[in-house]
């Protein structure tokens, strides 16, 4: 198998709008390079875009956990926890990426949005 190439078809299928055909695509490449951190992105971002929030959060939680550093992995995984009802758990992740990429609009909306949400069940 092509690994680039399945790659660029399933980024393909992505952006035509089908997360699902993506996925499909991505996972055998994830199992081949678990390492790829961009190939795992796409394939967390095809998850949550198909509402497959536990895999989802799982390839989130495995960037975070490979590169603390990764803003968006942060960002994308509190996007996750919010949409899975954790808000308590998505807040630590939405801080994180807002902190560390404070400049972002839709970081910061997303963290205003779960932190009232948060504040409101206290």
């Amino acid at each position: 198998m092509d690994l680039l190439a399945e790659y660029r078809r399933a980024t393909m299928f992505f952006e035509a709008g089908d997360p699902n055909g993506a996925a499909r695509l991505l996972e055998p490449i994830v199992e081949a390079e678990p390492g790829n951190a961009s190939v795992r992105q796409l394939l967390a971002r095809a998850y949550f875009q198909s509402a497959q929030l536990n895999r989802a959060e799982a390839q989130l939680r495995e960037l975070v956990d490979r590169d603390p550093a990764d803003h968006y992995a942060h960002h994308v995984l509190g996007r996750t926890l919010e949409r899975l009802n954790r808000h308590a758990d998505a807040l630590r992740h939405l801080r994180i990426a807002a902190a560390m990429h404070s400049g972002n609009d839709d970081y910061r909306v997303a963290l205003d949005r779960v932190q009232t949400r948060v504040e409101g069940t206290r």
